[in-house]
Parts: C-alpha cells; structure tokens; sequence
C-alpha cells in the first residue's frame, strides 16, 4: 500500500519511510536503541528538510534518506563507542562482526520483516493498550508526536511522557524484535489485532474536536493487517475478518463526509460514491476468514459491515444484523454495541419494542444513547424525542456530531411547528 508510489512530499515521505527506517535500525542493534534510531531518522529527515530547502529533492529521494541514515547510525555508534563495546560482542557470527554498519539492509523484504517484528515486539502485553497505540502511531505509521496528541485529544508533553514509559518498559522487560515461536502466536496474535482495531476504530470515528474521520490512521490500520498476511502463522481467519471489516468500512469513506468535512448518516449517503473495488475486497477477506471453525468478534463485525455496504433496507437485513448483534454481546459486550442492536431492532420490528429494550440500558453518560432515543421517541412523542436530542447535543464533544444532532432538533422542530398549525 504506497511502496510503489513516488513520495510528492517530504511528509508524505517522513509518513511512508520513518518507519522503515526506525524498524530496520533497531532490528539490527535491539530495541534497547529504540530511541536512538528514532533520534537518527528524525535527524535525517531535519537534514533533508534543510538540503532540499536549497537544493531541491533529489532524483531518487528515498535512496538519499537510506544513505544519510546508514551514516548517521555509523557515526553515533562509533562515536559513543557502543558499536565497539557492546553491540560486537554481542555478535556471534564473525561475519557480523565483520560486517559494516553501511550494510544496513533496507530491501524491501527486510523492511517488511523488520515492521513485522517491530509490530509484535510493540504490542507486548507488558505495554498498556493506549500507550501500545502511540508508539504504533509513531513507529510503524511515522505520526509526528503533535499527530498523535490531537487524535488523543492530550499534549505534547503527555505523550512524550507516555511513550517514554513505554519505552523503557521495552528495556525492562528485555522484549526482542522477534516473531513469536508458531505455539505463541495465537495468543500474540490477538493482542496485535485488537491494537490495529482500536487504531482504525480511532481514525473511523476520531476523538479530534475537529474531525469525525481520519483516513490516515484508518489505511495505516489496514495496511498493518495486510501486512500480517504475509506471515504464514498470523494469517488466520481472525486477520482475514478484521481486514474485511476494514475494507467494508473504508468503502464508505467518500460517502460519508462532504467536502465542507460534515458528516454524512449512512441514510443520506450517495451510494454510488461507496468504492466497489473495496467491496469486492472486503468480500474476498471475509470468504478467506470462513476457512476453519473459528469465529471471532472481527467476523461477526464483517458481516455487519457487509450488509451495510447494501444501501436496500429489508426485513432479511435488519433482522440479520440484529442476530449478529445478539451474538456480538456474547463474545464482547460494550455499551455501543448494545445500542447498535437496539438500533437493528428498530428497524426489525419498529419503535416500541426498540423503545422498551434501549431504555433498560441507562448509557446515562453516553451521548449515542440520548441519540437513539430522540430516534425512538420522534414519531411517539416529539416532546420527548426533542429534549433527548437536546440532552445529547449538549453531551458532544466534536462540532461535526453537534452539527448532525443540531440538523435533527431542527428538522424535529419544524415538523412540530407545522403539525401544531395544522390543529389549530
């Protein structure tokens, strides 16, 4: 996803070669240097903004960024004279000690093995889940640490320090950049799914203040489970669902924001703008994910996602989408969940029996939940249905929900206003 694309940047080219770069440095000298590599590409990057300023890119950009690292390793490391005294010793081949850090390997196989590994050696569970996906951000995406402020809604001197901690567990725990043994990787595997879950569920509904959507964080997302697939062991069905679920989702991304950044409801989106070839995609993954017996909460979220990139409501759909729901909570209850399957009952079976479940679940803190009910209410009591909207309104956080929430109020309103005239 990109390799092949010349970079028309120098973030675009920071975004796609930074962690590259990072991975295959500390492939070679631990992750106990982690830092160090990330100082050497930040500083080649500084270097590139400053030659290029003057000079101009060069012909083959990328080439220029690997040279200049592979220097800037070699220097740091003799001139601290950690090569020498620690990381030699280390070695055991004497075709290693002999070997010169200009041999760095930045081919694209040992790039992609090198990314491999930074991805499970990050997504140690000795790591919290949060502080698991800023360093992914920042390692294997090359998000800049503002980037990843704004999509924690926090600041520079919080994720510093947070990365920092995190870092230091690495060391700690004297985690290495290696692949799991094969008897491993399930339980692995499961920790690194559910961090590439939570980075594409942060880019597909962004806590930004600003932005609802960031199709950033999503294709990163999407780009780190495909590249699970090309390891034999880590290519099982909940890999391949996951990635279904993904490409359904991102097939809708051009539907479901206009230009002016509002956010489109899948009701009104123009379907026509859905990208078939994502769908086509989505399908394949999620055939490849039936293969064997077992069924994961990325399944049961692929179908769901399937049937949504189906714009003709039917009672088959909802009513498959509501099981699929009831499923879901058996294997991952979350309050959003709930409220998605109470949504799929309403439209199964209409606003009453809907009405009597989603009360019972009291998401007095969630604004989705104040949503659904002006949902519900709106054609049995626009009394109700309006001062849930209301309460919801002033619970949002981001201006593109308030302006959604502030559409439906309005649209509420006038319908009551003209109802109100028609009686008297």
């Amino acid at each position: 996803m990109g390799d092949d694309k010349e970079p028309t940047s120098l973030k675009h080219l920071f975004q796609q070669e930074f962690s590259k770069m990072v991975a295959v440095i500390s492939n070679r000298f631990g992750l106990q240097h982690i830092e160090i590599a990330e100082d050497i590409v930040s500083e080649t990057f500084l270097l590139a903004s400053e030659t290029w300023g003057i000079k101009g890119m060069p012909p083959n950009p990328t080439a220029w960024l690997y040279t200049v690292a592979k220097q800037k390793t070699l220097y740091h490391f003799r001139r601290n004279k950690i090569f020498e005294g620690k990381v030699l010793p280390a070695l055991t081949s004497m075709q290693e000690k002999n070997s010169e850090i200009e041999d760095l390997d930045f081919s694209r196989q040992h790039i992609r093995d090198s990314q491999l590994q930074m991805l499970f050696a990050i997504c140690t569970p000795a790591i919290a889940s949060e502080a698991q996906i800023g360093l992914a951000l920042r390692i294997l995406c090359g998000f800049g640490i503002d980037e990843i402020a704004e999509a924690f809604l926090s600041n520079k001197d919080t994720i510093n320090k947070r990365l920092f901690r995190a870092r230091e567990k690495l060391r700690a725990e004297k985690v290495s950049m290696e692949l799991p043994p094969a008897n491993e990787i399930a339980n692995r595997l499961g920790n690194v799914l559910h961090i590439i879950y939570l980075l594409f569920n942060e880019g597909y509904y962004s806590r930004s203040r600003d932005q609802i959507l960031r199709k950033d964080l999503c294709l990163e997302a999407l780009r780190m489970a495909l590249m699970l697939t090309e390891y034999r062991p880590a290519n099982r069905p909940a890999t391949n669902a996951l990635i279904a679920l993904m490409c359904f989702h991102a097939s809708r991304f051009s539907a479901r924001q206009s230009d002016e950044e509002s956010l489109i409801l899948y009701e009104q989106q123009d379907e026509t703008l859905w990208d078939e070839a994502l769908i086509s995609q989505g399908i394949h993954f999620l055939a490849l994910s039936a293969q064997g017996d077992e069924i994961s909460s990325y399944h049961l979220e692929a179908r769901i996602a399937s049937w949504h990139c189906i714009k003709e409501d039917t009672p088959e759909k909802w009513e498959d989408i509501f099981h699929l729901y009831d499923q879901l909570l058996l294997i991952n209850y979350s309050p959003i969940v709930a409220l998605h399957r109470a949504f799929a009952l309403y439209k199964s079976k209409g606003a009453k029996i809907a009405l009597a479940e989603a009360e019972k679940l009291q998401l007095d803190n969630n604004h989705f939940y104040f949503v659904l009910l002006g949902e519900l209410y709106k054609n049995i009591d626009t009394g109700k249905a309006l001062l849930h909207f209301e309460k919801a309104y002033a619970m949002a956080k981001t201006q593109p929900e308030k302006q959604v929430i502030q559409a439906k109020i309005a649209r509420l309103a006038d319908e009551t206003g003209q109802d109100r005239a028609t009686r008297q």
